[in-house]
């Protein structure tokens, strides 16, 4: 995923940033405890189309990155 279009998406529900998963091919929003999906390397952005995380899943997430 290109680094500059990461930088400009948030969550549609919280407005809050996202998280790449480069191995599941998704964006994650803490916030909202939701897992939006990419496509064909187009993000679905549409919270009828996300997951939502499990408490699991969100206490394996890796530290998020510091803004620079």
């Amino acid at each position: 995923m290109d680094a500059k279009l990461l930088e400009l998406l948030v969550c549609p529900v919280t407005k809050g940033p996202l998280d790449y998963d480069r191995d599941q091919q998704e964006l994650i929003s803490r916030s909202a405890r939701l897992a939006y999906p990419i496509r064909d390397g187009i993000p679905i952005m549409l919270e009828a189309e996300a997951r939502t995380l499990s408490d699991e899943e969100l206490e394996a997430l890796p530290p998020r990155a510091p803004a620079l």
